[in-house]
């Protein structure tokens, strides 16, 4: 592996590359913990996160194709410009079936100590074939870091450098690793309104105290609050989501009938995997000419009884 960004020592962060079997570049971002990300240039999606012990709290599936331009069916697609399916586009948008590149020399964030996270910073600009399917000319900016205490962050910049306005959504579609569904609850949307996509995106207000899973799920909960968590019993750790600039949160697991017309996903996968995303659905975002549109996703892992 190539090291590239911050120094390897015992107290730095490190990050590394390297290529997959296809040739596409991945990065390995670890702190001096143990714990790990790892990030394919396809997508930008992240495909590992583990902890200091080595746990792995991602889920991907083991029938997954591995090739481009499929996405990896897994751990943190970025779902733009679009959530779902609309007009010409394809389901959930390009940026996931795109080659991001590396940034070197990033525009500057505040307040940011490199000592204290290994990260990357990442770009997607429109090609010509982008810009004949969704004529708008964008910038895409991604940083990824892991922080000293095993957080994994995205902080997504998206600039208009168009002659004119232009909307989009954006989802980070996030596969938790779980021990069984049928062991886990979300607390943090009740009394939220949400679109049944089983139900033609029907609206209806949440009524428990927590959600719990029985049967196939598909919903966009909105204006949610700015931290979510997802409670594993079983392994007795609780995921925490908190986001900033991403209003919604999408909940969705196929369950057992919809698992079994996915071709990328085994039959009984579907009990050891959640996908809880930050999200802007219900209300596209609007960037006028130069404008800038910042969000963030940040997920951590604490203990729980």
């Amino acid at each position: 592996m190539e090291s590239f960004g911050a120094v390897a020592d015992d107290h730095r962060p490190i990050v590394d590359f390297a290529k997959d079997k296809n040739g596409i570049d991945q990065i390995l971002l670890r702190n001096s913990k143990g714990a790990s990300v790892k990030i394919s240039l396809h997508g930008a999606q992240v495909l590992s996160w583990k902890n200091e012990r080595g746990d792995e709290l991602l889920f991907t599936s083991s029938k997954t194709v591995l090739k481009p331009p499929h996405p990896v069916r897994g751990g943190i697609p970025i779902c733009f410009p679009q959530f779902g399916t609309r007009g010409s586009l394809e389901q959930h948008g390009f940026a996931r079936n795109k080659i991001w590149v590396v940034e070197n020399d990033p525009p500057p964030l505040p307040s940011f100590d490199p000592t204290e996270k290994a990260y990357v910073d990442l770009v997607l600009k429109p090609s010509d074939e982008d810009l004949r399917i969704w004529p708008h000319s964008f910038e895409f900016h991604l940083r990824v870091s892991l922080t000293s205490d095993g957080n994994l962050t995205l902080l997504s910049r998206v600039r208009n450098i168009n002659s004119k306005p232009f909307s989009f959504s954006i989802a980070y579609h996030t596969y938790f690793s779980i021990s069984d569904i049928s062991e886990v609850r979300i607390e943090g949307l009740e009394t939220l309104d949400y679109l049944d996509n089983l139900l033609e995106k029907e609206r209806f207000t949440e009524q428990g105290d927590a959600l719990t899973f029985e049967s196939e799920i598909d919903r966009v909960y909105l204006s949610s609050k700015d931290v979510v968590a997802v409670f594993d019993h079983e392994r007795k750790r609780t995921f925490l989501i908190k986001k900033e600039g991403l209003p919604d949160i999408v909940v969705w697991n196929p369950w057992e009938k919809k698992a079994k017309t996915l071709g990328d996903l085994g039959d009984e996968e579907y009990k050891h995997m959640l996908c809880v995303d930050g999200a802007a659905i219900e209300k596209p975002i609007t960037l006028k000419p130069g404008e800038e549109w910042t969000g963030l996703l940040d997920l951590s892992v604490v203990p729980s009884t």
